[in-house]
């Protein structure tokens, strides 16, 4: 299961670049979850607190 980017996103671009896998794409930012890794980089760069980890 991979990280999830919620509706406080404020489409900064952080996440996407912080990725180490490319599992994320800038426009409407989301998480592909077919090639997420749950490394976790992505949260631990978000100002709004938008992304969630696997449940």
């Amino acid at each position: 299961m991979a990280y999830k980017i919620t509706e406080d996103c404020v489409a900064c671009g952080s996440c996407a670049a912080t990725c180490p896998v490319g599992a994320i794409q800038e426009g409407d930012i989301y998480v592909i979850t077919d090639e997420c890794v749950e490394c976790g980089a992505c949260a631990a760069v978000c100002p709004s607190d938008a992304i969630k980890a696997p449940e």
